[in-house]
């Protein structure tokens, strides 16, 4: 059964990807967004920044630092969309703010460094947006900045805004940040998705980005006695009660007249419970608590219609698989959990927030789909699911040596919401044509020019200059001291990579010809060697050798077609150990 899933591995490597009981390959020289299977060795990987905000910001959710509000305070209704998340009063973004909550500030700097803590909430909630997937996360914004609202200006708004305190104009430099990339892009881009992709994106105004991160600013009322409001695409700050505004504005020389902040309210809040968390892996089964939450995720996530998210259509998806489990043997070749297909639960205080779908193979872990409760975007349970998955891989490659890699997927360039898979780096993509697997950083400034790009002629390019130049470097330390000759070695040099290079010309030619179908492997297949071809009719199985007869001239040049095609798509190797079937 290993050898088995060893063949399947052979498919992921050929570029196959899975769907359910299905398996399907994009035809990468056709289609508008080429999708290149992407890779990384678990043991090379070197977590950003970003991915070790996400880990921190999960750490301090579950130990009650980071809250998640609901009007009860609790987490045990998720199903409610009036979640959102505040700091906790003791883990404030900036010491300014702490230093604001203990009144140690003084004078114009009090007031400037409450400003810049305002700020910084701001800056939370987009980059809460951004985690939603409602702002691209490859654009980059400005960073908001909150101004105090003077009294002479307070006086020339609306009747009744006499208690606006500060304003943030973020959403008009958000909306105009997007605006660029779009126009950036469509003058890189031409294909049609694109435009229709970035169009959603930045069909944004300054007003709906504004009721946007006011939604995620609403805690405010009660941390800082501040109620948030959009206005034409301008995040205004009011006072709710004439004592919070008196004493927002109130300044001493000693600094005293601080102590009533609204932040030195905060600290009177009790911190809260530390919360249960516990990652399960459990076979691939329908779950109805599963299936609950992958139909919201759907639904609020990507606009899906309740008719299309059937419970025939998610197992389908992701509960059905090809894949034969292989439980544990007691040895380093299977680990402890057994290859096959899983679904990883992530669950908080008993209650399932993702799962994880995902195949462990011999070799690696393949990721297949994630669904998460979509009240919980802010912890970035996509992001942290990868590194728990990464981190899984790492741990078991102890116990079984032969898995090494985790597996993202496609990596669709042009798709903004695919580019997170090549933040877990260093990364490799795998060569639509040769199915040799090439570093990102080659791949990237190829793909920028033009989506689909045959990989391993710019890495074997590449490889070839640096061998080039570490001769040429070992040819200068053994030269002797005589000019001529130093120039004579110097011109034998050139020519040897003036004929590698005309090597490599006449290989990338293009002049339409296959690599696969000039190649002596492929000549052998066109000439009968899909003889050995495993022929799949009803419950029987033979090799076409003995079935050739039994077909017509007519119906047997159509089915060495199909099969030529067959051994093209899944490789010769391959070809011998599956089944093709008839049915």
């Amino acid at each position: 059964m290993i050898h088995y899933l060893f063949s399947f591995i052979a498919l992921l490597d050929r570029g196959w990807r899975r769907s359910g009981c299905f398996l399907y390959k994009p035809e990468m020289d056709r289609t508008c967004c080429p999708s290149y299977t992407i890779r990384l060795k678990a043991s090379d990987f070197v977590p950003s920044k970003e991915q070790q905000r996400v880990s921190k910001r999960m750490q301090r959710f579950l130990d009650g630092i980071l809250s998640v509000r609901k009007s009860d305070g609790s987490i045990d209704a998720p199903n409610s969309s009036n979640f959102s998340y505040i700091l906790a009063p003791n883990e404030t973004t900036s010491i300014a703010a702490k230093e604001f909550l203990a009144g140690n500030l003084e004078g114009s700097n009090k007031a400037e460094q409450y400003t810049h803590y305002l700020s910084e909430e701001i800056g939370n909630a987009v980059r809460a947006c951004i985690e939603c997937g409602e702002f691209p996360s490859d654009v980059q914004l400005p960073k908001p900045s909150v101004k105090q609202v003077v009294q002479g200006k307070r006086k020339l708004l609306v009747e009744g805004s006499e208690d606006l305190l500060y304003s943030s104009n973020i959403s008009f430099q958000i909306a105009a940040a997007l605006r660029r990339a779009n126009n950036d892009v469509q003058c890189l881009k031409s294909s049609e998705h694109s435009k229709q992709e970035l169009s959603k994106s930045t069909e944004s105004t300054p007003k709906f980005i504004a009721e946007k991160l006011a939604s995620y600013l609403n805690h405010l009322s009660e941390t800082c006695g501040l109620l948030v409001r959009a206005c034409n695409g301008h995040i205004n700050l009011y006072s709710t009660t004439k004592e919070a505004y008196s004493d927002v504005l109130k300044e001493s020389p000693t600094g005293s007249g601080g102590k009533k902040s609204c932040l030195k309210k905060c600290s009177g809040r009790p911190q809260g419970k530390r919360q249960r968390f516990e990652i399960r892996l459990n076979r691939s089964s329908f779950d109805p608590e599963e299936y609950a939450l992958y139909r919201r995720y759907q639904i609020k996530v990507h606009n899906d219609t309740p008719d299309h998210v059937s419970e025939s259509s998610y197992k389908r998806f992701l509960v059905d698989t090809p894949l034969i489990y292989v439980p544990y043997t007691g040895d380093s070749t299977v680990p402890p959990c057994g290859f096959g297909s899983f679904h990883q639960q992530y669950i908080i205080n008993g209650r399932l927030v993702a799962v994880g779908v995902i195949d462990i193979l011999p070799k690696c872990l393949s990721s297949k789909y994630l669904f998460w409760d979509p009240d919980l975007a802010f912890l970035s349970l996509g992001k942290y699911s990868a590194l728990q998955e990464i981190g899984w891989v790492r741990e078991t490659e102890v116990h079984c040596p032969s898995l090494q890699y985790y597996y993202l997927g496609y990596y669709i360039d042009s798709c903004r919401k695919m580019r997170y898979k090549a933040a877990y780096r260093p990364s490799e993509l795998l060569c639509p044509l040769r199915y040799q697997w090439v570093p990102f950083n080659i791949a990237k400034p190829l793909l920028d020019t033009k989506p689909y790009v045959v990989l391993s002629d710019f890495d074997s390019l590449q490889n070839e200059e640096s061998a080039a130049a570490n001769s040429f470097e070992d040819h200068m330390e053994l030269q002797h001291d005589d000019s001529f000759q130093e120039q004579d070695e110097l011109n034998d040099i050139s020519v040897d990579e003036d004929e590698e290079m005309s090597e490599l010309d006449s290989e990338d030619s293009d002049d339409g010809s296959d690599p696969e179908t000039s190649s002596p492997t492929a000549a052998a297949i066109d000439d009968g060697g899909v003889s050995n071809i495993a022929i799949g009719l009803k419950e029987a199985r033979l090799r076409y050798k003995d079935l050739q007869q039994a077909f017509g001239p007519t119906e047997r040049r159509y089915l060495e077609t199909q099969l030529h095609r067959y051994v093209r798509a899944v490789g010769p190797e391959l070809s011998q150990r599956m089944v093709y079937s008839l049915g």
